[in-house]
């Protein structure tokens, strides 16, 4: 009924009313104990610290990871190589062995070891963390509109998922670097290609729980539209599992990208990448040019473990029994 004074209530104000009811939200900001008492933000992230802060390996991971974008990003203003437009004026600057001046040696092309892997890695972390972004993105909103539609929609979205999982995800990626000319976005398209599928599975299956829950149905009853309940409600009580997910994402796009380089299929000239380095490296295998393929090696090992282990830690941290005890 309308009031002598104003208008009645419009349709987002019953809606965000709607939105407060129940005590089983969990809004993005707080957190539901066994007790029923909600803590703030705060509170959540000294829990999701502690735990974290419990596994010993992650934290060390985290000090790989700052290290090594220390070294890729930072490294090239302090240890300055040419990495572009080397021109070789003696036989001695080819396949150098460690000096003080070449730290470890040099490359078939004359370039400082040192600073290809800066460059590599470089390009690694930027084509992994642009890919990782991109597949988490659309994977995340895929699977939440595939879970919330249900029915038809989501029976066509999942067999599209499931099409493209069951072609060889290597073989895949092979077929199309090879069919287009190969580019720093080409490849980071190449990347994501593979990697939205799984946060699209996770997420529908997270959203097909969600959707359940008191507070959708009541924001459902009340006139709230699909998109609106995808983006306030369903999304946001996924951020746990989106946030482990991204950071395997992470691990997963350098190792991909590191198996394409290998296979021939990296970045242009005079651009690298750890993959491409070790592939280049392999045919120098007999001569004992060792440079050439340990610290390439060695670089994508320590940052594709460290990731997975970050991802373990968060995985536990945001994990609510833990947050619980």
């Amino acid at each position: 009924m309308m009031s002598l004074g104003g208008e009645a209530p419009g349709k987002d104000a019953a809606i965000s009313e709607a939105e407060r009811i129940g005590g089983e939200l969990i809004a993005p900001e707080t957190e539901v104990t066994e007790a029923g008492e909600a803590g703030g933000i705060g509170g959540l992230g000294k829990v999701i610290w502690r735990v974290f802060a419990e596994n010993k390996l992650a934290l060390v991971s985290v000090g790989v990871v700052v290290f090594m974008f220390l070294f890729c990003f930072v490294g090239p203003h302090i240890y300055i190589t040419n990495q572009t437009d080397l021109v070789i004026t003696s036989v001695n600057q080819v396949l150098a062995h460690p000096s003080a001046q070449d730290w470890l040696g040099t490359d078939p092309n004359g370039y400082d070891t040192v600073g290809r892997l800066m460059v590599g890695g470089a390009t690694a972390l930027e084509i992994a963390l642009l890919a990782a972004g991109i597949a988490t993105v659309f994977g995340v909103f895929f699977g939440a509109v595939s879970g919330y539609a249900g029915g038809a929609v989501d029976a066509i979205m999942m067999r599209i998922v499931d099409t493209v999982l069951s072609v060889p995800t290597l073989f895949l990626l092979i077929v199309i670097a090879a069919i287009l000319h190969p580019s720093f976005w080409l490849i980071v398209f190449i990347v994501a290609l593979a990697a939205w599928l799984v946060p699209a599975r996770l997420i529908r299956g997270e959203t097909l729980t969600l959707r359940t829950r008191e507070y959708v149905q009541a924001v459902r009853a009340m006139g709230g539209g699909g998109g609106r309940i995808v983006v306030r409600h369903i999304i946001p009580n996924a951020v746990g599992t989106i946030i482990v997910n991204a950071t395997f994402q992470v691990a997963d796009a350098i190792g991909l990208l590191a198996a394409l380089g290998f296979l021939g299929f990296g970045v242009p000239a005079p651009g690298t990448s750890w993959g491409q380095m070790l592939s280049n490296g392999i045919s120098y295998a007999q001569e004992g040019a060792w440079w050439l393929i340990y610290p390439a090696g060695i670089c994508i090992i320590l940052i594709t473990v460290s990731f997975n282990y970050i991802g373990d830690a968060l995985r536990d941290a945001f994990e609510v029994r833990l947050q619980r005890r």
